[in-house]
């Protein structure tokens, strides 16, 4: 051990346990407990369908109108759940999650703290005890719901395969896809970035999945695609403060009767942008920026982007802080991508939106019940590309795929607040 590194050490073991303390003492106070309402959902129409021999979509949680809103194939996927009882599924739920932010959180801060000389478990476990206050990624828990899963499917795809062109390429997207619709927008980030095989690949998986699961369940196959996937009233308001997509903008401006013209106005010219940017981050080897901006538009177009769907923001969160950290100390670039960083993530644990829940009229309902939309919009404008097609500022992916390769080689020697909200 290197002279003096017992008591940095100790240090930092120090700091972070403070911060934890903290952190927690802010979740006893700002976190809302929703009783993993949409575990409650998942388990009680699994085992609806497999135990007491029902309908899948026909379970409707007990004083609600929400039932299950997924294809039939995440239903295959949850099936294990039929087979433990309802403390184990909470247990495996939680641990899923925190497997899943934990390995993201690694892909994303382990480059920069390396590139600045940082401790490497140090600034992990800084990053994860801010992350844990992270309102989208804390309901997200606290529903018991799958976000964090899907996320580290697709990234886990661009970053071990889609980057190095492997064949595997796409199937990660597509298993997510089948799983939930909205990650089909990363088939569509394939195809105008010029993956053709990798889009194919994904395409590809999610159909034969569904059509296994249309073999299993031909008869909720069939509800789902004919029935279920239309019902809006299965997945709940589209003005209700928690909906921060577009949609959910327009839909606040007039409740009653949504201008959906102005809708596909905005979801068009987010789109184009978005088709621009991912395209030049794609051609500059940027895989984690163009990551990080399709997660934003997913947010953005979805019809339903509830709050905790908003954990598709962290990369871009953690990226500005990468650009910011690479630009020269002092510099205006470093405090703007920096400041916007810190005012994102402090918007994002403070629950603003919630203060309109009840009335978002007048200007300030309107700017305020739509913050997390603003946001998303923000960093959709703001988030840089960098060149990381050559030299030593090829960073994150490449460096991921040294760790990868170095352990693989390694291993070879050795041997709703007020009321509940929906997906």
């Amino acid at each position: 051990m290197a002279k003096g590194a017992g008591p940095n050490t100790a240090r930092q073991v120090l700091v972070v346990a403070v911060l934890a303390v903290a952190v927690a003492a802010f979740l006893a106070v700002a976190a809302e407990r929703h009783g993993f309402f949409d575990l409650q959902v998942y388990y009680g129409a699994i085992n609806y369908w497999a135990n007491d021999g029902g309908e899948l979509y026909d379970w409707i949680r007990i004083n609600t109108l929400y039932g299950f809103t997924y294809p039939p194939f995440a239903a295959l996927t949850m099936l294990p759940m039929a087979l433990v009882s309802w403390p184990v599924a909470i247990v495996i739920s939680v641990t899923a999650s925190v497997a899943a932010t934990l390995l993201l959180l690694f892909w994303l801060v382990d480059p920069v703290a390396r590139r600045q000389g940082w401790t490497r478990w140090y600034a992990l476990a800084v990053v994860a005890c801010l992350a844990a206050a992270f309102e989208p990624l804390r309901e997200t828990v606290n529903f018991g719901q799958v976000n964090m899963l899907l996320l580290i499917l697709v990234a886990a795809d661009l970053v071990l395969f889609t980057s190095r062109g492997s064949r595997w390429a796409g199937v990660g997207i597509g298993l997510a896809t089948a799983i939930k619709l909205t990650p089909g927008l990363f088939i569509v980030y394939l195809l105008v970035t010029g993956r053709w095989r990798a889009a194919l690949t994904a395409s590809g998986t999610a159909a034969v999945v569904t059509l296994v699961a249309a073999a299993l369940l031909p008869d909720a196959s069939r509800e789902f695609w004919t029935q279920a996937l239309w019902n809006t009233d299965r997945v709940g308001v589209l003005s209700f403060v928690s909906n921060q997509s577009l949609q959910g903008v327009v839909a606040r401006l007039d409740p009653v009767h949504p201008n959906r013209v102005v809708w596909l106005v905005l979801v068009v010219a987010v789109v184009g942008y978005w088709v621009w940017r991912v395209r030049a981050a794609v051609a500059r080897g940027d895989e984690m920026t163009g990551l990080a901006l399709t997660g934003i538009v997913t947010c953005l177009v979805s019809p339903v982007t509830w709050v905790h769907h908003l954990v598709w923001l962290i990369p871009a969160l953690l990226l500005l802080v990468d650009n910011g950290l690479a630009a020269p100390a002092g510099s205006r670039r470093r405090r703007a991508l920096l400041g916007l960083a810190a005012v994102g993530y402090a918007l994002l644990i403070s629950r603003l939106v919630w203060q309109w829940q009840v009335d978002f009229s007048g200007v300030d309902g309107f700017l305020g019940s739509n913050a997390y939309a603003w946001i998303s919009l923000v960093l959709l404008f703001a988030l840089p590309i960098r060149d990381r097609s050559a030299g030593s500022d090829r960073a994150g992916i490449a460096d991921l795929g040294e760790d990868v390769r170095g352990e693989a080689a390694g291993a070879g020697d050795a041997v709703d607040a007020a009321r509940p909200v929906r997906r």
